[in-house]
């Protein structure tokens, strides 16, 4: 088999191209106007998988953070959305940040402020975490963003549920 000429290799059809997710499709909640341009204000989100996408899939998200969204936080807190309120979930998580400079991959080349458990947690290294199922997590702030941060959540089940904690 020739890999680089094999029309299959870049073929997204065939027998399992209905594996591949290369087009963003929000759920419902995630895809409502409004919730799109305020998250675009600091944000671009990449891919969403799930079973909706992807029959048998679990849920994974990627976004590329480019601003801090303290502005957001202070309008979202004014107005009483639920996005700020810790959270949790019946099921294990990892949520990730990478930096953006390949010469310091260990580099995050910003600051950002994520609660577990309650506690208050400062990244400025590129790290994941491994938040188990129903460990309360958030609010997640993105206090400084000196290059674009690339971040991704999955949550092991068919799509994204969450639990309010407070």
């Amino acid at each position: 088999m020739d890999v680089i000429n094999d029309k299959t290799f870049y073929d997204s059809e065939g027998e399992y191209g209905k594996y591949v997710c290369n087009t963003l499709q929000l759920p419902p909640a995630q895809a409502d106007p409004k919730a799109v341009a305020s998250y675009e204000r600091y944000a671009k989100r990449i891919l969403w998988i799930d079973d909706n996408v992807v029959q048998g899939s679990f849920q994974l998200n990627a976004s590329w953070y480019f601003r801090p969204n303290m502005y957001i936080i202070s309008e979202a807190a004014d107005s009483g959305a639920k996005f700020l309120e810790p959270h949790k979930h019946d099921v294990d998580e990892i949520v990730a940040f990478y930096g953006s400079d390949p010469g310091h991959p260990e580099a995050l080349n910003g600051e950002i402020i994520f609660y577990i458990g309650g506690e208050k947690h400062v990244f400025t290294k590129s790290c994941m975490i491994f938040l188990p199922a129903g460990l309360e997590h958030g609010p997640l702030v993105i206090q400084k963003i000196d290059r674009p941060v690339f971040h991704f959540s999955c949550v092991m089940q068919s799509s994204y549920e969450a639990e309010v904690t407070k």
